[in-house]
Order: C-alpha cells, then structure tokens, then sequence
C-alpha cells in the first residue's frame, strides 16, 4: 500500500482539505466535529458515542504511544471517520501492541492525515459542527462537496441500534491496576442499559463489588425489573436523543422504581422522559479539560465530555433540579430528580484515558442503592 496515498475531506459549506490517507481506503460520511484531548485516542476512537461522526483531533501529533488491548472502550473502532495533524512514525510505550496507522488499517477506518487541522477547528469553531465526506477514492472536490450536502447528519437519526449489543450479557471485568481499589462485594446487582456503552463504565460498576448484567437500550422496563437489580444504569451512546421514544418510555416507567444513574445521552434520556427538550450545541462538547460546578458541593471538577447535544434549563419540568453546570457556556450538565432516586450528568465520570475528578458519582450511586430499604 502507498503509505503517501491522497485523500479528502470536504465539508457541505463547500471546503476542501488535501493530505494523504493514514489508514484504510475508502469514502464516509458523517458530522465533521474535534476533540481537545492530547492524550486518549484510542479511547476515542473506541467510543461508540462517535458513531456517525468525523473526528479531529485538535493534538498536532498523534500515536506516540502505539495501541494496546487494554485501552479500548469497544471491541472495535466506532467512528466513522479520523482527522489528525501529523500521525507519528515511532511509538514507544511499554504497553504498546502496535502502531495507530496499522490499527486503522486492520479495523477499516478512512483517515486523513497532513491537513492544517487548526484550521478546520476553527472553522467548525465559527461556523459549527457540519457534515462532510472524507475520501481516498474519490478526490473530485465538486463531487465531494455534493456528497457532503447529502449526506443524513445526526439529527433525528437512532444510531444507538448500530452500536447497542445484542444481548444480555455479564460484566465481569475490573479496573486497571492504575485506577483499581480492592472493595469488597457489595451484593449489589447493576442492570445497565446500553445504548453503545464505554467499557470503562461497567468496569467501575464491577470493581465497587456489583454484579453487573449490561442489556440492549431497547430492552423494555418489565424485562428490565425481572433482572431484580437494585441499582439501573443509563449509558452513554451516540447521536440525537428525540427519537429514542422507546427508551424514553422505558425510563419514564423505572423511575421510582430502584435508583437510576445516567452518564451523557443517558442523562438525556432521562431529562427526556421527565418531560424536558434537547437542543443541539453548535460544535459540542469533546475533550478533557471541561470545568464543571457541582452546585451540590461548590466544587469544580475537570471533565471528559463527548457528546454534540444538551438538555435546554428552560425546558427542566418542575420535577428535575440542576447538579451541575458547565463552565465553559453554563449548558445543563447534571440533573436529579426532586422526588425519586434518579440523577445524570451531561459528562464522562468513568474518564478512561482521565481526568478522574468524577469517580465520586459513582460512589454516590452506590449508596443510592445501599440506602434502600431491605426488599425494596
């Protein structure tokens, strides 16, 4: 394969990026957004959240410390399409199993490297997030541009079905030696929803001694409370939250019924099925280093965020109280629920590559559930 092969990135306002291809051959589509994380890119790419997005990474350099088994947040790359400044010809780390450029190739995702990605932010920056074709295949820039135009975006569309999982299935995998504590079992038995969940969250559910049992999205709330869990968890996943009615019905008949944590489009869904409305951000929320106020405590946490819609204040039912706002432009970033057990926040606490600044939330479900009465 020629390691100096073309590609292009052409987005529907009518520009066109030129550099050459870093990892599979091919054309796709999808919403052209950025990450400000300079570390944590195989987390990135592994996050079923970025289902149906175009990600650039804002880092000008990218792959210095190879890829590795343990660091994936899915079995395999979910995004749609990956943008970097410069892709390093050597990585070294003890841990590393391989080089980024190869694990693209091996797992079929079109990348783009040598395109001056200060740029495109700044224009994603201005004018927000847009839809755009990356391509080694075609490189006509009027073709390209057109396809763009065409293409579906992210409004209105379930991506959840492309990453959920297909059955139920038992977690049973703890935390790395870097973040792990040794708890004691809890007897305590998380059903988690997933909606294209990362694996770093039902690591921490595990490792604070849980069993964990992870169903599809779509399961419905009967077949959810026949698990008997004393605890249900709202996953993160990809996209618009409007048409997921389903699951947001399914939340509306748990709520109430056993305590509910949900993290990102989780944290939608249940200001959703509270009665609240979703507006889409103008380029999102994706990086490291958001600040967050927890309003509870007065504190400021540093965040892993990821998702391109919010929870309009507004819009909050009478039922819902703000947690936590975000800092940066004072959106909606974490709820709970004035008359049941029921909280979200709009970020990552589980945080695989880091900050780990949130892990509290999870201690905080915790004892949601060990606060229940006994058969409850």
């Amino acid at each position: 394969m020629n390691t100096r092969a073309p590609a292009k990135l052409a987005l529907e306002d009518g520009t066109v990026y030129t550099g050459i291809s870093v990892g599979a051959d091919g054309e796709v589509d999808g919403e052209v957004v950025f990450n400000t994380a300079m570390t944590g890119y195989q987390e990135i790419l592994t996050d079923p959240s970025y289902r149906g997005q175009i990600v650039t990474m804002t880092s000008p350099e990218i792959g210095n410390y190879g890829i590795n088994d343990d660091d994936r947040e899915h079995l395999v790359p979910r995004l749609s399409g990956f943008v970097i400044r410069e892709s390093s010809r050597v990585y070294s780390n003890y841990r590393a199993q391989g080089g980024l450029t190869e694990y693209l190739r091996k797992h079929g995702v079109v990348a783009i490297a040598e395109i001056d990605t200060r740029a495109l932010v700044r224009r994603i920056r201005d004018l927000g997030a847009m839809k755009g074709i990356l391509s080694t295949t075609d490189l006509n820039d009027e073709s390209l541009v057109a396809k763009a135009k065409a293409s579906p975006g992210l409004v209105g569309r379930d991506l959840t079905c492309e990453v959920m999982p297909k059955s139920v299935e038992t977690w049973d995998v703890r935390l790395d030696q870097w973040t792990d504590s040794q708890t004691p079992d809890s007897g305590a038995h998380i059903v988690c929803l997933d909606f294209g969940m990362k694996w770093n969250i039902p690591r921490h559910l595990h490792s604070r001694g849980n069993r964990v049992t992870i169903v599809p999205g779509s399961t419905s709330a009967d077949e959810i409370l026949a698990l008997e869990p004393d605890g249900i968890f709202l996953s993160n996943g990809p996209g618009d939250p409007e048409p997921l009615q389903q699951a947001q019905e399914t939340i509306r008949q748990l709520i109430g019924k056993k305590p509910i944590f949900g993290i990102c489009l989780g944290h939608q869904l249940l200001s959703l099925a509270c009665g609240a409305k979703a507006f889409k951000l103008k380029f999102g929320h994706r990086g490291v280093n958001q600040p967050v106020l927890d309003l509870t405590t007065g504190k400021i946490e540093i965040t892993t965020q990821n998702h391109g819609f919010a929870i309009e204040q507004s819009s909050l039912p009478d039922c819902l109280e703000v947690t936590h706002m975000n800092l940066n432009d004072d959106t909606v970033a974490g709820v709970r629920h004035r008359q049941h057990n029921a909280f979200s926040v709009q970020y990552h606490p589980e945080a695989s590559s880091g900050p780990h600044d949130s892990h509290y939330l999870f201690d905080r479900f915790q004892e949601a559930i060990s606060a229940q009465p006994a058969g409850s």
